[in-house]
């Protein structure tokens, strides 16, 4: 079989499962390739089927993420590494580092940068690329992220100060020897207890980066107050929030002493508070 043929036979069959059924063969059959989706496209469709894309076929039609299979996701620009027990970046995420260039377009960069509940390290390293100049600190309370930030870190902030270091901010005194930054980037978990979630979600994506009390609330109660001790006087932080907790997070961080601002992303929806 030809990688034509075998692309329109497993768009059919992942139809079933996926709502970006073609574009997931795609994406898995360039994998399998050794190849850029754009060169297969161009100059591999006629040449024999890799053993290895009926395995990965199959994965994703058990609702097993692409990016999981493949080991990739890009990121604002960036191509990272993921792996089972660290979220996968995702496209509105963007908005919290378009919203700190904005933060800091009419003033001197952040010499700093801390990003909370890191994962892949997606909003750090995206955020160093936009500020180059400045040194970074990545937080996690999950040991199995460990070597899939320090594998992004080492592709891609070589010879640049960046770092890791297990924190838990459900612990006491976690963020003692952490130290201030300009700017503190954070997706936490929000999502509400009882949600519905689909598959590729709720079955392959970490429940503890994900979940966060009956409204999705918890983490951001824990959190914002202990900005104070995170943030240097002139110094942002910026949260991503669903897309219907703008008016309770901007209320937790008021409540907290800090100024709200609130940015929506791309589809206009609420998706990032940023506080000062």
């Amino acid at each position: 079989m030809k990688v034509a043929e075998a692309l329109r036979e497993a768009s059919t069959q992942l139809a079933a499962t996926s709502d970006t059924a073609r574009l997931d063969a795609e994406v898995l059959m360039a994998h399998a390739l050794g190849v850029l989706r754009s060169e297969m496209l161009l100059r591999c469709m006629m040449d024999p089927v890799p053993a290895a894309f009926g395995g990965f076929v199959e994965r994703r039609a058990e609702h097993e993420p692409v990016a999981y299979i493949t080991g990739e996701q890009e990121f604002y620009g960036l191509n990272l590494a993921v792996a089972p027990g660290a979220l996968i970046p995702r496209g509105d995420s963007e908005t919290l580092i378009e919203a700190s260039r904005k933060a800091f377009a009419d003033r001197d960069p952040p010499e700093s940068i801390l990003d909370l509940g890191t994962g892949s390290g997606a909003l750090l390293l995206a955020a160093m690329s936009v500020f180059p100049e400045a040194t970074g600190l990545a937080t996690d309370r999950s040991p199995a992220v460990e070597s899939i930030v320090r594998r992004n870190i080492a592709r891609h902030c070589e010879g640049r100060t960046v770092s890791f270091e297990l924190a838990d901010w459900h612990q006491l005194d976690w963020a003692d020897a952490l130290g201030s930054f300009d700017l503190v980037l954070c997706n936490p978990p929000y999502v509400k207890a009882d949600a519905a979630l689909d598959p590729d979600v709720s079955e392959y994506e970490p429940a503890e980066a994900l979940f966060a009390g009956p409204e999705g609330l918890d983490d951001y109660r824990v959190l914002i107050p202990q900005m104070h001790r995170l943030l240097n006087l002139e110094g942002v932080a910026v949260f991503e929030i669903g897309a219907s907790q703008a008016e309770s997070v901007a209320q937790i961080a008021q409540t907290a002493g800090f100024a709200v601002e609130i940015r929506q992303d791309l589809a206009n929806r609420p998706r990032c508070v940023i506080l000062r």
